[in-house]
C-alpha cells in the first residue's frame, strides 16, 4: 500500500503486580534477556532481533498493557500519522518527540478506539543482536500480538483507516460468527491480530523460534519446567504458523510459534476460514481440542489500563 507508513511490531509493554516473578520467568523459562532495568521497570529483548527491547515489565498495582508499539521508518511518516490522527479527533497521549526509553528514537503515543495506548517511533537505535543457532530453544523476536475487542469491526476499521493495516485473512464459525482478523503492516501474514472478546484485553503475545525443532525443544521445555500450557503444540491454518500457547504468572497468554507466513502482498487474497473445522485451528491434529475452557484462558482479565497513560 502506499499510504502505509507503519513497518513493523517493535514491543508490548505489561505492568504487572509482581515484577520480580514476572522476571524471573521471562528470563529464566520463556528465553529473553534483560538488557536495561530501572527502579521496577525492566526491558526484555530477543537475541536474534534488532530492537532494543521486545518485552517491557513495569512493577505495578494493577496488570494491564501499558502499551504496544509499531515502527516507522522516518520521523517525517512519525509526524504524519501524528497528524492524521489527531486531526480526525484521536485522543493523543503525547505529541511526536525524542523518546528516552533505551535506544531513543522519535515517537508518539495515543489510545486506540478500545483505550489501548499506541506508540509509533522512528529512528530507533539497533540493538546488537545474533543469528540463533540452531537447536537454540530461544525466541528469536516478537512475532504478533493479538487483543481481545468487545467492538472487533470497530477495531479492525480503526487500524485500517489509521495506520493502513491490511486484512490478511478473517476466522468465522456458523453459530458465532466472525472470530478473528489477522492484519499485516508488511509481508508477514500478521503481525497484529483482533480476536471478538466479552471486554478489551491482551488475548496472546507471539515469540518466533528459529525453526521447527527449535520450536518443539522449546515447548518441550516449558513443559518439563510445569509451566501451564493452555493449547498445542499444532499448526494453525490461517498464517500457516505453528503455536504453542502458554500461561506467564499472570495469566497472559504468550505463544512459541515459527514458519509464520510471508505473502506477496500485491496477489493475496483474504480467506474467511471456517473455525469449526478441526484442520482450520490445527493441521496436523496434535494439539488438544479448542473448547470453551481452553478460549476462556485467552480471553484475560479486563485490561485495567483503558483510556489510563502509563506512567511511564
Amino acid at each position: 500500500m502506499t499510504d502505509r507508513l507503519i513497518t513493523h511490531l517493535r514491543h508490548v509493554d505489561l505492568a504487572v503486580p509482581d515484577h520480580a516473578r514476572q522476571l524471573e520467568f521471562y528470563t529464566g523459562h520463556w528465553g529473553l534477556k534483560a538488557e536495561h532495568s530501572d527502579s521496577g521497570v525492566t526491558f526484555l529483548a530477543a537475541e536474534g532481533s534488532p530492537e532494543q527491547y521486545v518485552v517491557r515489565l513495569r512493577q505495578a498495582d494493577e496488570k494491564r498493557i501499558d502499551l504496544i508499539a509499531f515502527g516507522a521508518a522516518d520521523a517525517a511518516d512519525v509526524d504524519t500519522l501524528a497528524l492524521r490522527l489527531a486531526g480526525d479527533g484521536v485522543q493523543m497521549v503525547t505529541e511526536p518527540a525524542a523518546l528516552d526509553t533505551p535506544g531513543g528514537g522519535y515517537g508518539f503515543r495515543f489510545f486506540d478506539n478500545d483505550g489501548r495506548c499506541i506508540e509509533i517511533s522512528s529512528d530507533v537505535d539497533v540493538r546488537a543482536h545474533r543469528r540463533i543457532e540452531e537447536r537454540e530453544s530461544i525466541p528469536v523476536r516478537l512475532s504478533h500480538v493479538v487483543v481481545n475487542s468487545p467492538d472487533p469491526e470497530g477495531t479492525k476499521a480503526f487500524y485500517e483507516k489509521y495506520l493502513s493495516f491490511a486484512l490478511s485473512d478473517t476466522l468465522m464459525h456458523p453459530r458465532m460468527g466472525n472470530m478473528m482478523w489477522f492484519m499485516r503492516c508488511n509481508d508477514w501474514h500478521h503481525s497484529f491480530a483482533i480476536a471478538r472478546g466479552p471486554h478489551a484485553s491482551l488475548h496472546h503475545a507471539s515469540f518466533e523460534m528459529r525453526g521447527i525443532d527449535e520450536y518443539m525443544r522449546g515447548t518441550g521445555r516449558l513443559l518439563r519446567a510445569g509451566v501451564e500450557k493452555i493449547w498445542g503444540p499444532g499448526r494453525h491454518k490461517a498464517g500457516n504458523n505453528t503455536f504453542s500457547y502458554f500461561l506467564d504468572p499472570h495469566g497472559n497468554t504468550i505463544e512459541y510459534t515459527t514458519e509464520l507466513e510471508r505473502l506477496d502482498e500485491d496477489t493475496w487474497h483474504p480467506s474467511m476460514h471456517d473455525f469449526s473445522d478441526p484442520e482450520v485451528s490445527d493441521q496436523w491434529g496434535t494439539a488438544n481440542a479448542m473448547d470453551e475452557f481452553v478460549a476462556r484462558k485467552s480471553f484475560n482479565d479486563p485490561d485495567k489500563g483503558l483510556f489510563v497513560a502509563p506512567p511511564v
